[in-house]
């Protein structure tokens, strides 16, 4: 059973930045596409951003397009999301998502076999 732990979540002000990473504990994701999921209070869980397992496709929500950026390290098994210019909207709980499809519509339309537990990200005003 493959588990992804996230990292890097905490309370920043508006205008500042974050670096979320997530770790497969177990096993290897290397083709995996990933992504990063995010749900705010009340709201419902929607896709951030994803990556395949090849970096060729990427993915970002309108609303965190040239403020957040997406990569892995396939050799760590890691993926990270790095957000700038935070906005009092971003603060949710950000999971990370791993979908044994590689391609990246799938994991867009919500097709994911792994979840993490989340993190929690705060942007104060």
């Amino acid at each position: 059973q493959v588990q992804l732990v996230e990292s890097g979540g905490g309370l920043v002000q508006a205008g500042g930045s974050l670096r979320l990473s997530c770790a497969a504990s177990r096993g290897t994701f290397s083709t995996w596409t990933m992504g990063w999921f995010r749900q705010a209070a009340g709201k419902e869980r929607e896709i951030v951003a994803a990556i395949t397992w090849n970096f060729k496709d990427t993915y970002y929500a309108d609303s965190v397009k040239g403020r957040f950026a997406i990569s892995r390290d396939r050799a760590k098994n890691t993926l990270y999301l790095q957000m700038n210019s935070l906005k009092p909207e971003d603060t949710a709980v950000y999971y990370c998502a791993a979908d044994r499809v590689p391609t990246i519509t799938s994991i867009i339309d919500g097709g994911v076999d792994y979840w993490g537990k989340g993190t929690l990200v705060t942007v104060s005003s």
